[in-house]
């Protein structure tokens, strides 16, 4: 399934961005029984355009593959449900939305979002093509078509008189193997004076940040403010305001319209960030040749941190099974002989095996069991959140090891 055209404006691709070498798909959690059996891994080579600068991987596997059963759910960070409650109360507020409103939220988890619509009794529908996910949301009461987005998911849609005043994609936009399909659906979806609110981690802070393990297989693009523009702009969309967000180590919300929709100018913010990602040199290639010199270095500070603290007779374990930490462990051959175990949160996925790493993981309550010297902090961009629920390792005076975008204790 390798593809060496960019999806966007389809030059050839022929720049690295990082190569990270071999690696599983980051959300294959591994049973007991499957793990002396074969594992797939697939090269995890990011490229950027020459022409557009879009940051993007080849095809390894079919969207099928990766999101039929999908392992990660939303409702289970405190963080961001307040960050869904959040925008909640900031959109209805600014774009006065009521009861007569239609609220439609694209790849939408468990309904960790439009649960707070609905409790505004705001009409909502979610579209979310993993089933297991979907299930979960459908038994909280939210309506959910399961199903993957595009033109002809809009076209049914728009058949049975469903179109949106607010359109919303969290964090979609990267898992988007048809970038062309997927935006000509938001246009066909969006009511003539409705909005668009798509987030996306932003590159310039994965640069910035050294956020490399942001990157994996379900991750196909890395999005600029640049980028995005150009994108929606080839379907009749303008962005009309942008926001920098601290999700996900840095985020963007983009707010779009019809072009022919005047009734929202575009804001000021918009050309801030258009300034910023050019004074940072995202519209050339120097800045993301650079990209790879820092993350080899943070390879080895990582390793030389858990060899040190291993030779020392110190324990380590880990705290959360993010894709982003599969990446992380998978590049820096990081396994059991390093990292014991790790806990999460998610009985989705506690009894099971980190892929390539088998590093297996358990019940955040094993953490006070087993009085580690250090926790290392997986999901690096909940730092804060986990500290504070594992405050109590201080009873034994335990540190907390951040990777990203350098190792970094905290006491």
């Amino acid at each position: 399934m390798a593809r060496r055209a960019c999806r966007l404006c389809d030059a050839r691709l022929d720049e690295t961005f990082v190569d990270l070498g071999m690696s599983p798909l980051a959300n294959s959690y591994l049973e007991r029984e499957q793990l002396q059996s074969m594992e797939p891994f697939y090269p995890l080579h990011a490229r950027v355009c020459g022409r557009c600068y879009l940051v993007q991987l080849d095809d390894v596997e079919s969207p099928e593959k990766l999101f039929q059963e999908y392992a990660y759910f939303s409702s289970f960070s405190d963080t961001w449900l307040q960050h869904a409650r959040d925008y909640t109360e900031e959109v209805v507020q600014r774009f006065g939305l009521g009861t007569s409103a239609m609220v439609v939220e694209v790849a939408s988890n468990d309904g960790y979002l439009l649960q707070y619509f609905r409790g505004k009794g705001i009409p909502v529908l979610g579209i979310e093509p993993a089933a297991n996910v979907a299930r979960v949301a459908q038994e909280k009461g939210i309506p959910t078509l399961v199903a993957f987005f595009g033109r002809e998911t809009a076209k049914g849609l728009v058949h049975s008189n469903t179109r949106a005043d607010l359109l919303i994609g969290n964090n979609v936009l990267a898992h988007v193997p048809d970038l062309d399909d997927f935006v000509g659906g938001l246009n066909l979806m969006l009511k003539p004076q409705g909005i668009i609110t798509l987030e996306f981690p932003h590159l310039l802070r994965l640069i910035q940040e050294n956020q490399f393990d942001t990157i994996y297989h379900e991750h196909l693009c890395y999005f600029s403010l640049f980028t995005v523009e150009r994108l929606l702009a080839s379907h009749g969309l303008t962005t009309f305001d942008v926001e920098q967000l601290p999700t996900h180590g840095g985020s963007l919300r983009v707010y779009a319209r019809h072009q022919d929709d005047d009734t929202k100018p575009i804001t000021k913010a918009v050309r801030e960030v258009e300034s910023l990602e050019e004074r940072a040199g995202l519209t050339g290639l120097e800045t993301y040749r650079r990209f790879k010199n820092q993350v080899h270095d943070t390879k080895r500070r990582i390793l030389e941190f858990l060899i040190r603290a291993k030779d020392q007779g110190q324990t380590i374990v880990g705290y959360g099974a993010p894709a982003k930490g599969n990446t992380l462990l998978n590049y820096c051959g990081i396994g059991t002989d390093l990292i014991s175990f790790t806990v999460d949160r998610s009985p989705h996925k506690q009894g099971r095996f980190l892929p390539g790493t088998h590093i297996p993981i358990e019940h955040p309550d094993r953490v006070r069991e087993v009085e580690p010297d250090y926790v290392f902090i997986l999901p690096w961009n909940l730092k804060d959140e986990i500290m504070q629920q594992l405050a109590y390792v201080r009873e034994w005076e335990a540190q907390f090891l951040v990777p990203i975008p350098v190792p970094r204790v905290y006491g």
